[in-house]
């Protein structure tokens, strides 16, 4: 917001300074801006997959061509492409190779449900990341459910340690694992952490990555904050990914800080999550934070080479750490194959399970796909928990459809906000929901921070994915997958015992003004920025 509001600034200085200096011949400079922003509409026209998202730049353009088309080159196309982007692209790349489908798995799937083959098919082949026999998950409704099961594992730790979270601030639920990946660096465990540069910025010195590998844990910074614009500076690592020894993998709402444990108290009680993950589907979990540590580019307190690849000459150079690329291959792939060490094996199959990511770096809108496809097929009931509610008209008309179609459509928000502009614009998207017959309620205790979809007893996504513009379209995310299991039941009794604490939002519960909507809108259209 704040370089957009400078771009904007200097803009005006730049057309009051033409008209001042130039005179008569700035017109003919504002019809060469004019076409200049023609074409960047028409380049948008030509590569959008969400319009709505799209309309900040439409708009822009039209009203401040010379600003908002260098914003556009900047941060909304790559044709200027920094070190860390190609770094990042040739890491999620790398990644596929290591994602192999079972494809007798597979095949019983669709034998178990051919009404949902597609969405199926699409987590599995479309999107790429494979489904397992589910050999074990716990869901915990809240943060400081799920936190000593975190600790309980972290100390049975034998081989390797993976961290990779958006936030992670020093307190008591931080400093409780740091003394324990402390304790297991020096026992030659491999501890590797990685967090945001930007979700950490006021939580974490800047230097933290030394402080780290002082106490023998290796440690990045992702996409690290520089002056240069660039596109990728609007992608952040959204995840929250802990792996074990890859037997046993955690995911969910929650970072690593004190507010989603209610150890501090900010915005009221916090409600959020965490899944832990049993089995060979932890390997995906695997494959997702390595791809990520192979491709955030060393600085000056790293010490890493650069491994060139397969010989290529159009191949990117990919950076790892002194291991080589071949690292999840060579040493720890080959120990999926023997079940004693990487799972144990259940009597029987309940259910499935597919933990999957979002890469804003590609073509595909894996996230809001799969949410979309879970409200298409639904025929009983679909209930959401989501901190934020900022959506294009494709996902509005799904939620609106799925209702109108009969099925018991409801949302989750906070009854606190965190933030309370985005509240407000969450809020606006209320009325046209309810009309079309969704049922809404807001959190009275304090934050809602869980991303879970739920469905017919029978599927449910449970990760870290916000119905945002910024989870489904910009931040790098992930999420569980699951289907078919009895465990699905914690998931709905958690929503519906949390709806006792919620309050139904009607439309006399909103500000409808005819200034209070205009001012709405005009917030609506930042909302990509937010």
């Amino acid at each position: 917001m704040t370089i957009t509001i400078l771009f904007v600034a200097a803009e005006v200085l730049v057309m009051l300074a033409l008209s001042f200096w130039v005179g008569e011949k700035f017109a003919w400079i504002a019809v060469v801006m004019r076409i200049a922003g023609v074409l960047v509409l028409l380049h948008i026209n030509m590569h959008t997959q969400h319009l709505s998202f799209d309309m900040i730049w439409i708009i822009g353009v039209v009203v401040l061509p010379v600003a908002v088309t260098a914003l556009y080159f900047l941060l909304g196309t790559t044709v200027f492409k920094t070190n860390t982007y190609k770094s990042i692209v040739a890491g999620e790349a790398e990644m596929w190779k290591y994602l192999e489908q079972d494809e007798d798995v597979l095949e019983e799937l669709y034998r178990t449900d051919p009404a949902r083959k597609g969405q199926f098919r699409y987590i599995s082949k479309g999107s790429g990341y494979p489904f397992y026999e589910n050999e074990g998950f716990d869901y915990y409704p809240l943060g400081e459910d799920g936190y000593p099961a975190m600790l309980e594992e972290l100390r049975k730790a034998e081989k390797f340690i993976f961290v990779e979270y958006f936030i992670i601030e020093k307190g008591e639920m931080w400093n409780g694992i740091v003394e324990i990946l402390e304790e297991k660096a020096a026992a030659g465990v491999d501890v590797r952490v990685i967090y945001d540069d930007m979700g950490s910025f006021r939580t974490l010195p800047i230097m933290y990555t030394r402080e780290m590998q002082e106490k023998n844990i290796k440690c990045k910074a992702f996409n690290r904050i520089s002056p240069i614009l660039a596109k990728i500076m609007n992608h952040r690592d959204h995840r929250k990914i802990l792996v074990i020894d890859g037997k046993v993998a955690f995911s969910g709402g929650v970072n690593l800080a004190d507010e989603y444990i209610n150890k501090k108290v900010k915005y009221g009680k916090w409600k959020d999550n965490i899944i832990r993950v049993k089995g060979k589907a932890v390997w995906s979990f695997t494959v997702m934070f390595l791809s990520h540590w192979n491709a955030v580019m060393p600085g000056a307190d790293d010490d890493y080479t650069v491994f060139s690849g397969d010989g290529g000459a159009a191949e990117e150079e990919i950076y790892t750490d002194k291991t080589g690329r071949a690292y999840a291959e060579d040493i720890y792939e080959p120990e999926l194959n023997i079940d004693a060490d990487i799972s144990e094996k259940v009597p029987s199959c309940d259910g499935y399970i597919a933990p999957y990511g979002e890469t804003p770096l590609d073509s595909e809108i894996t996230s809001q796909n799969i949410y979309m496809n879970i409200l298409n097929q639904a025929n009983d009931y679909v209930y959401i928990f989501t901190p934020y509610l900022i959506i294009d008209s494709e996902l509005q008309n799904a939620l609106i459809l799925a209702a109108k179609r009969g099925v018991d459509v409801r949302l989750i928000t906070p009854g606190i906000p965190d933030k309370k502009r985005i509240w407000r614009i969450t809020r606006s998207f209320y009325p046209n929901l309810i009309k079309g017959g969704v049922k809404i309620y807001e959190y009275q205790p304090g934050f809602v921070h869980a991303k879970v979809f739920v469905s017919d007893d029978e599927v449910a996504v449970v990760g870290t994915i916000n119905l945002d513009y910024r989870s489904l379209y910009l931040h790098f995310e992930n999420g569980v997958f699951l289907y078919g299991s009895s465990r699905i039941d914690d998931v709905k009794k958690d929503i519906v015992e949390t709806l006792e604490d919620c309050r139904l939002i009607t439309l006399k519960d909103l500000r409808q003004s005819p200034f209070y909507m205009f001012r709405m809108s005009v917030l609506r259209l930042f909302a990509p920025l937010l």
